[in-house]
């Protein structure tokens, strides 16, 4: 079968609108998240279960370097921290004492690219940031 240049053209348009639509609605899930589902897809991602002890443990331990996730944020992390150098304000970590925490997918993903290189000289896994997250979760007012 052949098409006309306008039946090209037009499937061209209509497969171009298609894909335009698939990437805005996938930036809006990237961008939009609560914490449950950002548990959900580290722990889908590093193909295990999540487990809060870990994650508290991977929090408090320097692992060898200047500092933990615990030296900013606090030991529990349920209150205002302060950044170790520059001393600017931290707001909870705990989604339960802070509702604006792990809500924004990309945003979550640079602080955990950013501190874990800070704290363990590296990205962290999915599993450690399932882990972590997973801790933060059981912390309840």
């Amino acid at each position: 079968m052949k098409l006309s240049p306008l039946a090209k053209s037009l499937i061209q348009s209509a497969v171009f609108l298609l894909i335009v639509a698939a990437v805005a609605l996938t930036s809006v899930a990237v961008h939009a998240a609560t914490p449950a589902e950002l548990l959900s897809n580290y722990s889908a991602q590093a193909g295990s279960l999540a487990v809060p002890a870990r994650g508290q443990q991977l929090f408090i331990t320097r692992h060898g370097r200047e500092w933990s996730c615990a030296s900013c944020h606090g030991a529990v992390p349920t209150q205002t921290g302060k950044h170790a150098s520059t001393g600017k304000p931290i707001n909870a970590m705990a989604p339960a004492f802070n509702p604006e925490r792990f809500t924004d997918a990309a945003k979550s993903e640079k602080w955990f690219r950013r501190n874990c290189n800070d704290v363990v000289g590296r990205e962290c896994s999915a599993a450690e940031k399932a882990d972590v997250l997973s801790w933060l979760l059981t912390l309840k007012p």
